[in-house]
């Protein structure tokens, strides 16, 4: 038994390796040098508005990076032949700071090669990481290829198509990023005040800002005498509107003075407003781009001099973000995503697994009970960091631990190890406490390859028909607890399947009831929690959308659920299923389960698909196990049973032949 979990686990972390690790060595960047630590403390807690939240720097350029890059950090060789770990803030800041060196940084995964052959560009690999400036050159024909294949409906496009453009929007994005802060590193040229022998006079944007009124006056004038506007004033108000669209979207860290504006601005936005004379406060927009320019341009001197520079804007920005209450959570979100709690109890759930796989293999002696108090200190303490991971996460979203797939996740992974530990307490047989770092570790690795394969920020706020902290807390909760006790069932019964089909357990009937009471436990448990929750959703529905029930697929996979469950409990009282029996259906109950909960989000139909995209490759290889594990315990019971009747007819005509 320890082997063939040992032989799995290995799989899994083999397969994660291969799938985000990059190819080759470091790229090479000539003349990065890292940001001081005291520089990205400043930067880290900038607050900015996206995704409909007010968010912390570092939350946002760790899910940017996620997005293009496919992971948190990246290595480049920089100065001095030296390897540099860049994380999320560093990355972004290099981006919009210092956009010369942000170029040739590893930003882009790249999963097929093909896309990059189409647009004639050398590869390196099948799947790697490039450069914008690699990619460069076949930008232009990048985003004619996308263009020519948006038109084809989504589910229509081949992997390649849907490839290259997701490239071409992420090439747009991080151009939008590369070019943000490009008014305060350049300003404006004043045309027609060089000469031959020197270049022309450049101004601040926020010099041109101040004489904004001045200007469109002399615009209005111009259009109410019908004659043509000077030509450096029409090549002046060109340059201020390319630089307000390069930093129009992105990043929105301009909260607005006035309570009942919700829509933070960004730098273009801020332009914009003042040169069309619409800004409701004219002089504090001036100010803040004011700023900005002296911030960006001090990091061409010292990083001191930007730390001071980059204070004073980053104080004025949260001194107006705090009079609107928008602050408060800041500070907590930056050290919660810092202490990467769940990258933590990975880490205890994989000694806890290495544990539990040495405390069966060692069996009932001493060594084996000591390996068990261990397998517990580890499954505790990964469960502590699950939890308190959670409980932080509600105090930063301001709701139920429980809103989207994500967040079922990493739910269902603390409260399966909790049910696992309360099973082992009731049954005392050290299966289910072994089981309980397992299920831990394999729910955490699914959830940091679905953040991955989403590159959604999961603490945003939930759509519209979900923004209910009532029915979050009652129907959702319950609903996902119930999920958890179906899939610890079907787990237990698998490691029944295998222990009975192997004879892992030498026939310990002792043991099989244990199990056995503790599957029909966790299916009553199902049971309960998943008819109360599709009652309570049922009432959430009628509350939304004026009805009970619908067909949905949700509601599908939730009856499914129950109806399911009530069977199995049915013919087991009935007496119509036995140990066998009961186990196989156990296991039959993840599909369905997997299917109520993860599948009905890839269907694109009903009230309750939010989109969800990520993880389809995933739950076909669940499937496959699942029914795997039913076939080798279908024909294990068909053995067992031939092999019975074998030794009856053998006891049979033994005692056949002494009576004769």
């Amino acid at each position: 038994m320890a082997a063939l979990a040992a032989g799995a686990l290995a799989v899994v972390f083999v397969n994660m390796l291969i799938d985000n690790r990059p190819k080759g060595d470091p790229q090479k960047v000539e003349g990065y040098v890292p940001w001081e630590k005291d520089s990205l403390e400043v930067v880290e807690s900038l607050p900015l508005q996206d995704g409909g939240r007010i968010k912390p720097f570092a939350t946002y350029a760790g899910f940017k990076m996620l997005q293009l890059h496919g992971a948190r950090s990246m290595e480049v060789l920089g100065k001095g032949g030296e390897i540099f770990k860049i994380k999320p803030t560093e990355w972004l800041m290099d981006t919009l700071m210092r956009p010369e060196l942000a170029v040739n940084l590893p930003t882009f995964r790249v999963d097929n090669s093909q896309v990059l052959e189409a647009i004639s560009i050398e590869t390196k690999g099948r799947r790697d990481r490039y450069s914008y400036a690699e990619i460069e050159p076949g930008i232009q024909k990048l985003v004619d290829l996308a263009q020519s294949y948006e038109p084809i409906e989504k589910k229509q496009r081949d992997p390649m198509q849907q490839q290259v453009i997701d490239l071409a929007y992420n090439i747009r994005s991080y151009e939008s990023l590369l070019g943000y802060f490009s008014f305060a590193r350049r300003g404006v040229a004043l045309r027609g005040t060089g000469s031959e022998a020197e270049a022309d006079k450049r101004a601040d944007l926020s010099a041109v800002m101040t004489a904004a009124p001045e200007l469109m006056g002399e615009v209005q004038a111009a259009n109410r005498e019908k004659r043509e506007v000077e030509p450096r004033l029409q090549d002046l108000l060109q340059q201020v509107l390319n630089a307000a669209n390069y930093s129009k979207y992105g990043m929105f860290f301009l909260p607005p003075k006035n309570a009942s504006d919700t829509q933070w601005q960004s730098a273009g936005n801020a332009i914009m407003g003042v040169m069309t004379m619409e800004s409701k406060d004219p002089e504090t927009a001036i100010a803040d781009v004011k700023l900005m320019e002296t911030a960006v341009r001090s990091v061409s001197v010292s990083e001191k001099e930007f730390r001071k520079h980059f204070t004073e804007f980053k104080e004025r920005i949260e001194k107006r973000a705090d009079s609107r209450g928008e602050l408060q959570r800041i500070g907590m979100e930056v050290s919660y995503f810092k202490t990467d709690y769940f990258l933590n109890a990975l880490v205890w759930f994989l000694l806890g697994t290495l544990s539990a796989l040495a405390m069966w293999g060692f069996g009932s002696g001493k060594a084996g009970k000591i390996l068990s108090w261990v397998t517990l200190g580890f499954s505790v303490i990964g469960a502590v960091y699950c939890v308190a991971a959670i409980v932080i996460r509600c105090l930063i979203m301001n709701r139920p631990p429980v809103g989207n797939l994500y967040d079922t996740i990493i739910f269902i992974a603390a409260t399966g190890v909790l049910f696992s530990l309360i099973v082992e307490w009731m049954s005392r047989k050290r299966f289910a406490l072994g089981l309980a770092p397992i299920l831990g570790l394999g729910l955490i690795i699914l959830a940091r390859r679905y953040e991955v394969g989403d590159a959604g920020d999961h603490l945003d706020p939930l759509v519209a028909v979900l923004d209910s902290n009532f029915w979050l807390a009652t129907h959702v909760i319950t609903i996902t607890l119930g999920y958890s006790a179906g899939l610890l069932a079907a787990m237990l019964s698998c490691g029944y399947v295998l222990m009975r089909g192997l004879n892992l357990d030498d026939d310990n009937k002792d043991s099989r009831r244990a199990l056995t009471k503790a599957v029909y436990g966790c299916i009553c448990l199902t049971v309960f929690l998943s008819l109360v929750g599709t009652v309570l959703g049922g009432i959430w529905a009628n509350y939304s959308w004026g009805r009970f029930w619908g067909w949905d697929p949700k509601e599908n996979g939730a009856l499914m659920i129950v109806l399911w469950t009530l069977a199995i409990l049915h013919a087991r009282l009935g007496g119509i299923v036995k140990e066998w029996g009961l186990h196989l259906a156990s296991i039959f109950t993840a599909c369905i389960v997997a299917f109520s909960w993860w599948h009905v989000n890839f269907l694109g139909v009903g009230l309750h698909n939010y989109g969800f995209t990520a993880g389809k490759g995933t739950i076909w290889v669940f499937y496959g196990m699942m029914i795997l594990f039913i076939l080798f315990g279908a024909v294990a019971m068909i053995v067992e049973y031939y092999d019975k009747q074998a030794k009856r007819a053998a006891k049979h005509a033994v005692v056949k032949g002494l009576e004769a």
